[in-house]
């Protein structure tokens, strides 16, 4: 198998991964701060993708960081295999809640005007921890799809 930047054992896959993971922790860590965000399916349903996402990076980043100080080779095909259905699982997990959790916090700016009234000040915290769960996003499509090239040029 190919070794690539981003891949399992490697600094940079370890980067990665703790780049996931603090992400979306920052997300979870800002949607929590705002109050009321438990009335809205959609927060909730990002407080669950982005906390299923700070333990699946979180255990592959102990795994990269494992095998990068100890040097040992992650590129099994049957491990890889299961690096990329859990990095595609919850990709799709977290952009579909971003983009539930975005269509809210637009309705609320935009359409309804919510966040224009002064008991809705949390707006601000909504549109943070949206954006922060799309940067998390946009680290598990990297790292998944290069677990992906990895399995592909075995």
């Amino acid at each position: 198998m190919k070794v690539l930047v981003g891949g399992p054992g490697t600094l940079s896959g370890l980067t990665l991964r703790l780049g996931q993971c603090l992400f979306a922790a920052a997300s979870i860590g800002t949607m929590v701060t705002a109050l009321g965000f438990t009335n809205y399916t959609a927060f909730c349903y990002l407080i669950a993708s982005m906390g299923l996402q700070v333990l699946w990076s979180l255990g592959l980043a102990c795994l990269d960081f494992h095998a990068w100080k100890f040097k040992r080779d992650l590129l099994n095909p049957i491990l890889i295999s299961l690096f990329v259905v859990g990095d595609w699982v919850t990709a799709t997990l977290s952009l579909a809640a971003a983009c539930s959790s975005a269509g809210v916090t637009v309705l609320f700016s935009r359409d309804v005007r919510i966040c224009s009234t002064a008991q809705y000040l949390q707006c601000s915290s909504y549109q943070i921890s949206v954006a922060l769960a799309f940067v998390t996003w946009f680290f598990i499509v990297m790292s998944s799809l290069i677990m992906f090239w990895i399995l592909a040029s075995a």
